[in-house]
């Protein structure tokens, strides 16, 4: 638990409680965005949707996003229709192409989920903290168009959010317990995100700690993750993510290993699936 307690500490200045929220976001490296949604059983209220991650997700609640005259201007902002179809066009092409989100389709249609774009995927306006998330009321993966602009970055987040949907369609999750949502949570780090490089550009790693890099890595992501979708104190997610993690940061299925940058792990991945009844999409 020392590396968390240190990473509390290191946060101290900005230990209020963090609204939670219900689309497992994203997060960007270091504020990576991948993170969780938990729903109750019919819309929320308003201050529900809230605490539970709606308003990381204008669109999540029904609103029509409106730009900003100031970023109009700027050409920040105003060509949301341009971004939704880049972003559509580079979702169809990771299913085509990206090796572990077709290994992950094939994971969810042999578990009994399969799924389809139109329905399962959303391109939408999201808050700048996200990159992503999962809504698991509705079964939807929402790709954030105005954050992920390129494919290896759609690529992520598909393969993050899908891990959310595969432990979602196999395992009796309940992201308002916190302890599942860590679980996730840790496992899509482990899975799709964490490398040494990626834990060096976050500070979790040094040339004199390479053995604990990646397992401190998922540990910071899973944490801000964690804190991103419920209101809780530092204490208390650090305190979950030590609880479940030796058992989820053990679990590879389906991906089955843990991928390193640069190398031909992915596409080792892909053709290894069907070693472990999964289908190849």
């Amino acid at each position: 638990m020392d590396f968390l307690t240190q990473v509390w500490t290191k946060a101290a200045t900005t230990t209020d409680a963090v609204p939670p929220a219900v689309v497992l976001p994203d997060a960007k490296p270091v504020e990576d965005t991948n993170t969780t949604k938990a729903v109750k059983d019919s819309a929320p209220p308003n201050k529900e949707r809230k605490e539970w991650g709606y308003d990381l997700y204008p669109e999540r609640r029904g609103e029509a996003f409106k730009p900003k005259w100031t970023r109009v201007l700027f050409g920040l902002e105003g060509q949301e229709n341009i971004d939704r179809y880049k972003c559509e066009q580079n979702v169809y092409w990771c299913v085509k192409n990206g090796p572990l989100v077709k290994l992950m389709m094939g994971a969810l249609r042999s578990s009994g989920c399969p799924m389809d774009l139109r329905r399962h995927i959303s391109c939408e306006v999201c808050d700048p903290s996200v990159t992503g998330g999962y809504d698991p009321l509705l079964n939807q993966i929402v790709v954030c168009q105005n954050m992920a602009k390129n494919k290896s970055m759609v690529h992520g987040v598909l393969t993050h959010e899908m891990i959310h949907m595969f432990d979602y369609c196999n395992n009796d999750l309940d992201f308002r317990n916190v302890d599942h949502l860590a679980c996730t949570e840790i496992r899509a780090a482990n899975l799709a995100h964490c490398s040494f490089l990626s834990a060096m550009m976050q500070g979790d790693a040094s040339p004199f700690n390479i053995k604990e890099a990646h397992q401190n890595c998922v540990k910071s992501k899973a944490l801000a993750s964690v804190l991103a979708v419920r209101n809780i104190t530092h204490e208390q997610a650090v305190a979950a993510v030590e609880r479940v993690f030796p058992k989820c940061y053990a679990d590879l299925e389906p991906i089955g290993r843990r991928i390193r940058r640069n190398s031909t792990d992915q596409q080792k991945a892909f053709m290894e699936a069907p070693m472990y009844g999964y289908d190849v999409y």
